[in-house]
């Protein structure tokens, strides 16, 4: 009995102590950056649902970046600066229920913010630029060049490097692809065979490089090929066991952490734990992968522009619309719809228990800065009576002339439970120095007890766009298109040396010499 108690007790401190050092050692892998660098405003807030449920919305970046060794090995110029290779709007619904991958084009021209990158000590004015520059100020300056395109609020980034690609494909065992024929692009150096190959290491950096060898032999061609690769990835990661092999997560979650660059919302093993454990609940079948549209800029050719239509597809993103139909052709949930005011029953036929904080527990201060009597006293009953804090009560008046809900630090989900309750808009949520949940009535609210949506206010649900209207002009899959095959160019994309040009087809057959990237 005392062997078998002390053999399970040093099995016990051994295995702590195993999990204790691989916290650390995760936690100390990951690093962090300023979520947003413009030079005003912010990344945007998202707007909760009837109970409290908001969206993710996170943007993924692929850097170009050669300022490590392990980078710098993987070849090209080496030294400092970097542009985002890879733009992919990540949103997950409310409810968990679906989920989209926006891609954006990295030649897309457009009006880029100002930035002021403090990690670095630079900074950039506005101007008119391609999009993928902005990472030369930080991840937070793309980020702030994206919320300004999409009007979409971004929560988090996750940024990866070359070599965090070839690690995380290596973590999983190999990432299966297919091609619909013989494909070389000199540039990425991707090299394959008609057919279906599994990509490991520099394989699979080629493949979610390659721009000259799928499609037109442009950026969108590149993104369906990413779009493919992820969609495989997240199949390969449901299907063959490594979420419940523990060698396998400890592989993968070590290889993670070392690949990414996050906000600091992330910057810890347990958060981004949580993040895959959301993205876990969304069925492969209901993940839309797709590029916003575009068209060819008329200034330049090799650049692109803002096309018809995308509008309508941000738009869906930032009301949480679903763009895809579940495996049995039923249509995906409905979008999360705001709450009704106080007092009003709710639009939607949601669960009944709030996921958000609860609104029993939130105390609100009410302050009248509209110039109109008795505002304060008839907003704080309002919010009683919608299940707020008994001590919701009346502040000091003042004077304003647009309506915000300040929040001090930590209190952001009760902040937008309240701006969801009133109606408010999303832009109504601000940081405050106080220390409890402060609502300010401002001169444009002079009645009633519900927001109203002439001064921008969401009484009601947003107008809901028919995918089909969202997705026109776009490229759009889903992440369970098993068996389909990534379409190669049969434009005239490439040069070999002592050739003019030729399709990625022609190139594969006149480089006999050159190794296939993988069997």
């Amino acid at each position: 009995m005392k062997v078998l108690a002390y053999g399970t007790a040093g099995l016990l401190v051994l295995t702590i102590g195993t999990g204790g050092y691989l916290y650390y050692r995760y936690n100390g892998n990951i690093k962090s950056s300023a979520l947003f660098a413009g030079e005003s405003g912010d990344a945007g807030h998202e707007v909760p649902d009837a109970f409290g449920r908001t969206p993710i919305n996170i943007l993924v970046i692929g850097s170009d970046s050669r300022d490590n060794p392990e980078d710098c090995a993987i070849g090209g110029d080496c030294g400092p600066g970097a542009n985002a290779d890879v733009e992919l709007l990540l949103h997950v619904s409310a409810d968990r229920s679906n989920a989209t991958v926006l891609s954006i084009p990295r030649d897309l021209m457009t009006d880029l913010p100002g930035c002021i990158d403090k990690e670095n000590n630079t900074s950039s004015k506005k101007h008119r630029g391609q999009i993928n520059a902005t990472l030369q100020y930080g991840p937070g300056c793309t980020v702030a060049a994206v919320h300004q395109l999409t009007d979409i609020p971004i929560d988090h980034f996750v940024k990866v490097d070359f070599s965090g690609v070839i690690k995380m494909s290596d973590a999983v065992g190999g990432v299966p692809v297919c091609v619909s024929d013989n494909v070389y692009d000199p540039y990425s150096h991707l090299k394959l065979s008609k057919g279906d190959h599994t990509l490991k290491g520099m394989a699979a950096l080629q493949f979610v490089r390659t721009r000259h060898g799928f499609g037109d032999g442009g950026d969108r061609g590149r993104s369906s090929a990413q779009h493919a690769f992820l969609g495989s990835m997240i199949r390969q990661l449901k299907s063959a066991g490594t979420l419940t092999d523990p060698g396998k997560v400890l592989g993968l979650a070590d290889a993670a952490t070392k690949a990414l660059t996050v906000d600091p919302g992330l910057d810890g093993i347990t958060k981004l734990v949580g993040l895959a454990n959301d993205l876990n609940k969304v069925p492969s079948d209901r993940i839309t992968f797709t590029t916003m549209q575009t068209l060819p800029d008329p200034t330049d050719e090799d650049r692109v522009v803002i096309g018809p239509g995308a509008d309508k597809l941000f738009a869906s993103v930032k009301n949480d619309q679903p763009l895809s139909q579940g495996s049995a052709g039923d249509p995906a949930p409905a979008a999360s719809t705001p709450a009704a005011g106080p007092g009003q029953a709710p639009q939607s036929q949601a669960p009944q228990t709030p996921a958000g904080p609860d609104r029993s527990g939130i105390t609100v201060l009410v302050r009248n800065g509209s110039g109109k009597d008795n505002r304060a006293g008839d907003v704080s009953e309002a919010l009683r009576q919608a299940g707020f804090a008994k001590g919701t009560g009346v502040g000091k008046s003042t004077t304003a002339e647009k309506t915000a809900v300040h929040y001090p630090a930590g209190r952001e989900a009760a902040a937008q439970q309240v701006a969801a309750a009133l109606g408010l808009p999303a832009s109504a949520v601000q940081a405050g120095s106080g220390s409890t949940v402060e609502l300010v009535i401002g001169a444009d609210w002079p009645s009633g007890t519900t927001f109203p949506a002439a001064s921008g206010g969401v009484p009601s649900a947003p107008q809901s766009v028919d995918p089909s209207a969202a997705l026109k002009g776009a490229d759009a899959t889903t992440a369970d298109s098993a068996g389909s095959c990534t379409p190669v160019s049969h434009q005239y994309t490439v040069k070999l040396p002592g050739y003019g040009g030729m399709t990625p087809v022609q190139a594969y057959d006149k480089s006999k010499n050159v190794p296939d990237s993988a069997p």
